[in-house]
């Protein structure tokens, strides 16, 4: 923002134009030298320790030569003008340490503008003592809108110990990203603040004693940074210094006015300036030399920016006036007519193709540069749009009076709206190595969002603490951070450690259901064995019951067979008994009719007797003899069923054992069935339990979408926190680092 800013003074810059422009001619025709001026200062405050006798810190300054000379530490005064620069003005302002005279109050103003006045109009001995021409040497660089080769510029050890510490912070009057590197820089009081837009730490601070900078830019490789600024109403400049070193590089103008509006070309060898005085100013960068001046505004000049090729030169007013010159020749190139109200800002697009101009009538308008005409204007914000800038990606930035910071395409519209500034936005940067935007508003907040959804990553400060504070707060921040990390270690731990117990049990679970099928498998096997062998030992069973129903009847009939052999024996032998008593009463009546018929042969009674009885007894003899072969055959049959009905006795028996031990199988068969079926059953039910318990662990064991947030959530934090205790450490240790220069650069000064 160029004009914002500007109302805050604007009336006692009026009111005192004319008187100031006056002093600062007589002051410009006046010589400030050192035996006239100096001298006498120096002797007074401090000629008790800096003296040929007493020179402390081998630093003499009430002789000129020996004041030229320095001390131990080097020069203190430059004696190219360059007061900023100067040890002995830093530290007598109190911007740098040690701070002179020790443990006093400051010089007074008055005695540190002639000082400042004697070392800018090159630090002159006396009346006729010559200032030496300045020249510094700059290498002209060559314009391309492509990243420069090697690393990106970043600032390299400078110091990060505020100069000025305010009791309040200002509004922001000045901010700037580095197109190739994450960095911003920061207008504070006298000083310019960068920062790294990663970390959002102060990366280093740049003196800048002509007052305030109420312009910030960087040059177009980012090496370079330029501040125009100064004091309302007194002076105004533009210094450059380099990125890495912190070094000043040049310097143009010495302004009766604050300096409003300055830029340097991409080539390096240009610095174009302007301010209250509605001239645009264009500076030689390596002798200073203006080599021309344009004075067709009617008002303040509020905004100026040389194109990405360098080839032309764009200005603003604070009534309408918005003029393209051309840059090497100073040549009015277009006038853009549009705007009904203050120019506050311009940016022009990376191709060079199309200026954005920003004003207080609402609209952001681009206009193309063939022919200078309006290609697009559209109502940015509500009051009055206070800054405008391309992106690197021709997207455009923009911050206004609705404490809005927005983005753009080039068809004016929106892609997203930035909220959240505590006042009116005075100043926009787009940061295209991070991909944030950068908005500082009129309470001196500087707010950073993402430029994809808008977050908000931090705030960058206009007022930072001093040194050993931000030491305090970034031990105080790593404790915290560190705890954080600790606590959310310790959350995540717990978090971890429930949802490992968890699938341990599900584990656990699901291998006890295994087990119980595993044993429920077994125990079914053992099941059916036993109800095959229950069907085996019921057929034996059976068998043996029909064997041994075999066997009985084989034993009764054997018994029964062997009974009647017994009888048929026992007849036969009553038969033959009786056939040998008929045989023993035949032989004795054949005796006895053969003895009657020897006695009486010619008998014929007696002879047919005898023949009878002959008869008889070998009818006896026959039947005998077939009774005794009959018996003889029946007591064969008799021993012969009687070892039939012995060996049915013997399978009867053999059956019955048989039976009765497939009946004790059969029997254990039986309680064996009923065992593995009551095990079958309890086996069952295990597997059901343990199914039932598997899938309740299991399903417990399965992270939802609420626990795989928090465990995301937690994870997260520990790595934010983890990351910001590890950048924490870094900062510390750059600060502590900054500290010990300080110290070393404090004991060098003292010696």
């Amino acid at each position: 923002m160029r004009y914002l800013p500007l109302f805050l003074f604007a009336t006692s810059v009026l009111s005192v134009s004319a008187l100031a422009e006056e002093k600062a001619a007589a002051a410009k025709e006046e010589k400030i030298t050192f035996d006239q001026h100096i001298v006498p200062i120096f002797r007074e405050k401090c000629g008790s320790c800096h003296n040929a006798n007493d020179k402390k810190g081998d630093l003499v300054l009430d002789n000129y030569g020996l004041a030229m000379q320095g001390g131990a530490s080097g020069e203190v005064v430059r004696a190219d003008g360059d007061a900023s620069q100067s040890q002995l003005y830093l530290v007598i302002t109190h911007m740098a340490e040690p701070k002179m005279p020790p443990q006093a109050a400051k010089l007074p103003d008055n005695q540190l503008e002639l000082i400042r006045k004697w070392i800018e109009g090159g630090a002159l001995e006396n009346a006729g003592s010559k200032a030496k021409a300045k020249k510094t040497v700059v290498t002209k660089v060559t314009v391309s809108n492509q990243r420069p080769a090697g690393p990106p510029p970043l600032p390299e050890s400078l110091p990060l110990d505020p100069l000025v510490v305010a009791s309040r912070g200002n509004g922001i009057t000045a901010l700037a990203t580095n197109p190739w590197s994450p960095l911003a820089a920061v207008a504070g009081h006298k000083q310019v603040f960068l920062y790294d837009t990663r970390t959002r730490e102060i990366a280093g601070v740049l003196p800048f004693p002509e007052g305030v900078a109420h312009v910030l830019k960087f040059s177009r490789n980012g090496q370079w940074l330029i501040a125009g600024g100064g004091r309302g109403g007194q002076s105004g400049k533009a210094v450059v210094w380099d990125v890495k070193t912190g070094k000043r590089v040049t310097e143009a103008g010495s302004e009766y006015d604050v300096v409003l509006a300055a830029d340097i070309s991409p080539d390096h060898t240009q610095i174009a300036l302007g301010g209250p005085k509605k001239i645009v100013r264009v500076y030689d960068t390596s002798t200073g030399e203006l080599l021309y001046e344009k004075n067709k505004h009617t008002d303040w000049i509020t905004a100026i920016e040389f194109s990405p090729d360098g080839v032309l030169l764009a200005s603003g007013d604070r009534s309408n006036g918005l003029i393209v010159w051309e840059a090497f020749t100073g040549r009015e190139f277009h006038v853009l007519p549009g705007h009904t109200a203050a120019v506050t800002d311009v940016s022009w697009s990376p191709d060079s193709n199309i200026l954005a101009s920003s004003s207080e009538d609402t609209t952001i308008r681009l206009w193309e540069m063939q022919n200078g005409g309006q290609i697009k204007n559209w109502g940015a914000h509500g009051g009055g749009v206070t800054a405008v800038e391309f992106t690197r990606d021709s997207r455009i930035a923009t911050t206004g009076r609705d404490n809005v910071a927005k983005l753009w395409d080039l068809n004016g519209t929106a892609l997203r709206a930035f909220g959240g500034l505590g006042d009116v936005g005075m100043e926009v940067a787009f940061d295209s190595e991070t991909d944030t935007i950068l908005a500082g508003d009129l309470t001196g907040m500087i707010q950073i969002w993402n430029a994809k959804d808008g977050a908000v990553l931090g705030q960058l400060s206009s007022n930072p603490p001093p040194l050993v504070r931000q030491i305090e707060q970034a031990v105080q921040a790593l404790g915290g951070a560190e705890a954080a990390a600790g606590q959310a270690t310790a959350t995540l731990a717990a978090l971890n450690k429930q949802l490992a117990d968890r699938i341990a049990a599900a584990e656990t679970a699901a291998k006890t259901a295994a087990a119980a099928v595993a044993e429920l498998e077994v125990v079914t096997k053992a099941k059916a064995q036993a109800d095959a062998e229950i069907v085996a030992k019921t057929q034996t069973l059976q068998t043996a019951e029909t064997a041994l129903t075999n066997a009985e009847a084989a034993r009764n009939k054997a018994s029964a067979e062997r009974d009647a052999a017994v009888k048929v024996a026992t007849d036969l032998r009553a038969k033959v008994k009786t056939a040998t008593d008929a045989v023993t009463a035949a032989e004795k009546e054949s005796s006895e009719a053969m003895a009657a018929f020897e006695a009486k042969p010619d008998d014929a009674g007696l002879k047919t007797a005898n023949a009878t009885a002959s008869k008889k007894s070998m009818d006896a003899l026959a039947t005998l003899s077939e009774l005794t072969k009959q018996s003889a055959a029946a007591v064969q049959e008799q021993t012969t069923k009687a070892e039939a009905a012995s060996a049915a006795m013997v399978a009867f028996a053999a059956a019955k054992k048989t039976r009765e031990t497939s009946d004790a199988e059969k029997k254990a068969a039986d309680e064996n069935v009923a065992k593995t079926t009551t095990k079958l059953k309890l086996a069952t039910d295990a597997v059901t339990a343990s199914k039932a318990a598997a899938d309740k662990a299991a399903a417990e064991a399965v992270v939802t979408p609420e626990q795989q947030k928090q465990l995301t959530d937690t994870d997260t934090a520990v790595k934010t926190h983890t990351a910001t205790a590890a950048a924490l450490k870094a900062m510390l240790e750059r600060l502590n680092a900054a500290k010990g220069r300080a110290l070393q650069s404090l004991e060098a000064s003292v010696q």
